[in-house]
């Protein structure tokens, strides 16, 4: 199993390396598909090797967490060009009779297909419908096959206008902790035990601003996003104020 996950480490590599040199070789843009946040932390590895091409990285929205690469400086080529990224819009045939439906029941139903995850950037649900980015080459098979989600029958059709897209609306909480580290801050916003905070980062599944975070001592500033994978993300949103009994009280943005 560790041979088979250092084979599919080095092809990544390799395909990030292949892509910027065609770029460059060829005078054209390249793009790979959606990378997660453990190919983005891959992708950063390899970024001094790859930034002579150029790169830009992008998922459809703001702040998504899935993105593509797309490899090649406009001001270098002398053109610009599209991401191949659509959204499409997933809706229930009918309203009244639908499961209130949540993002692994999509991306469930998406999986189903048979496609792959690469092709499939965020997922933004909310209620009984939701909102998918994808990349174009899939797009028509989606909407033409994606007819029901658990029990409710869906239609989908890509849309352009990005205002109507769901924003996922975070809660708003105000933790206290001794410092800002942030594995404290993991186990006050999760609940979590110090030990259950400290597996995270053995396990590698923190990121902080989509970057791999293996110092669990770090401190965290205002702005900054923290995803604990499997659970959720959450920003701080503001700046800590000391309280009367010397702990820090910091407001926090969940995405539950």
């Amino acid at each position: 199993m560790a041979q088979e996950n250092e084979k599919e480490l080095q092809q990544l590599k390799n395909r990030f390396h292949d892509l910027a040199e065609r770029s460059h070789a060829q005078g054209v843009f390249t793009f790979t598909g959606f990378l997660g946040l453990s190919d983005q932390e891959v992708f950063w590895q390899e970024e001094p090797g790859l930034r002579y091409a150029g790169y830009t990285l992008y998922g459809g929205c703001d702040q998504a967490d899935r993105v593509v690469a797309r490899f090649g400086d406009s001001r270098e080529l002398g053109y610009e060009t599209d991401f191949p990224v659509v959204c499409i819009h997933i809706a229930p045939l009918a309203e009244k009779f639908a499961d209130k439906l949540t993002h692994r029941d999509f991306l469930g139903a998406l999986m189903n297909l048979g496609i792959e995850r690469s092709t499939v950037g965020d997922i933004r649900a909310g209620g009984k419908q939701a909102y998918l980015f994808c990349l174009d080459s899939v797009a028509s098979f989606i909407c033409d096959n994606l007819i029901q989600v658990k029990h409710t029958r869906v239609r989908c059709s890509v849309t352009e206008d990005f205002q109507d897209i769901l924003q996922e609306e975070p809660e708003t909480v105000n933790i206290r902790v001794q410092s800002l580290r942030v594995d404290a801050v993991i186990s006050r916003v999760y609940n979590f035990s110090r030990e259950k905070s400290l597996a995270l980062f053995r396990t590698g599944k923190v990121y902080v601003n989509g970057r791999l975070c293996e110092n669990n001592s770090r401190i965290l500033k205002s702005g900054e996003t923290v995803n604990a994978r499997g659970f959720g993300k959450f920003v701080l949103t503001g700046e800590a104020r000391e309280t009367r009994k010397g702990r820090l009280a910091v407001d926090v943005a969940v995405y539950r």
